[in-house]
C-alpha cells in the first residue's frame, strides 16, 4: 500500500474547529493532504487557524442556524469544487445531577450534538451521493458507552447515544451510494476537556480507569480520524471507534 491514509485532493469540512479537538482534527486532516473548510462561532480563532493551515476556507456561524449549514456545504462545493469528508465535531455539555439539569441545557445539547450533525449530514450526504463517494465522521463520546463515577452527564450522554443511532442508520442508507458514516468516541484528551487534565487528581482518576494508565495524546485521536476519513478504512461503515486507551474495557 502507498500512503493508504492520504487525503490528497480531497475537501474536508470540520465543525467546532476554533479550539480543542476540532483544531487538532483540522491539523491532522491538513497534514494528510486535505483542503479544509472550517466553522465555529468565533471568527478570530478560525482566522488564526487558517493562517497556520494554508488554503483553508473560513465560514464562521451558528450550527443551530439552518441557513449557515446550507452555506457551509455550498461554500465547500463552490469554492473547493467538492466535499469529500464531513467531521461533525462541535459539541455542548452540562455536568450535574439529572434531577437538576435545566431543560434549556438538555435542549442545547440535543440541538448542537445531535440535530445539527443530522441536518449537516443530510446536506453533505446529498452532495456525496451525487459524486458517488464520501466519508462522514460523527464525533461522539465514551459517555455514550459508559457512565462516569465522577461526572453526571445525562443530557450530553443521551445526545451522544443518539449520534450512535444516527451513524448506524445513515451508514445503512447511504452505503450503496459510496458514502461511509462512522463515529469516533474519544476518551480523555487534553484538547477536549477544557483544561481539566491539568488537575493532578483528575489525571490520577483517568489513569486508574484506563487500561493504558494515561490520558490520550491529541495526535493519537487525529490519526484515528484520518483513518476513518481515508481509503484506509474503505470497508468500514456504521461503526463507533472508541479511542479511549481501554476505558470501555472496564
Amino acid at each position: 500500500m502507498t500512503q493508504p491514509a492520504s487525503l490528497e485532493g480531497r475537501v474536508a469540512l470540520v465543525t467546532g474547529a476554533s479550539e480543542g479537538l476540532g483544531r487538532a482534527f483540522a491539523r491532522a486532516l491538513h497534514e494528510a493532504g486535505a483542503r479544509l473548510v472550517v466553522t465555529a462561532r468565533r471568527a478570530s480563532l478560525l482566522e488564526e487557524l487558517a493562517a497556520e493551515l494554508p488554503d483553508t476556507v473560513v465560514v464562521p456561524g451558528d450550527l443551530t442556524d439552518d441557513a449557515h449549514l446550507q452555506r457551509l456545504v455550498a461554500t465547500a462545493q463552490d469554492t473547493c469544487g467538492r466535499l469529500d469528508v464531513l467531521v461533525n465535531n462541535a459539541g455542548a455539555a452540562w455536568s450535574g445531577p439529572a434531577e437538576s439539569e435545566p431543560p434549556e441545557e438538555v435542549d442545547r445539547a440535543l440541538r448542537i450534538n445531535l440535530m445539527a450533525p443530522y441536518r449537516l449530514s443530510q446536506l453533505a450526504g446529498a452532495a456525496m451521493i451525487e459524486q458517488r463517494g464520501g466519508s462522514i465522521i460523527n464525533v461522539s463520546s465514551i459517555s455514550a458507552l459508559r457512565s462516569f463515577d465522577r461526572f453526571a452527564l445525562a443530557g450530553y450522554a443521551a445526545s451522544k447515544a443518539g449520534v450512535h443511532g444516527l451513524t448506524r442508520e445513515l451508514a445503512a442508507q447511504w452505503g450503496r451510494h459510496g458514502v461511509r458514516v462512522n463515529a469516533l468516541a474519544p476518551g480523555w484528551f487534553p484538547g477536549g476537556t477544557n483544561g481539566y487534565l491539568r488537575d493532578a487528581d483528575l489525571r490520577s482518576w483517568v489513569g486508574s480507569h484506563t487500561a493504558l494508565g494515561r490520558p490520550g495524546r491529541p495526535e493519537e485521536l487525529g490519526e484515528a480520524l484520518v483513518f476513518l476519513a481515508s481509503d484506509a478504512s474503505s470497508y468500514i461503515t456504521g461503526q463507533v471507534l472508541a479511542v479511549d486507551g481501554g476505558w470501555t474495557t472496564y
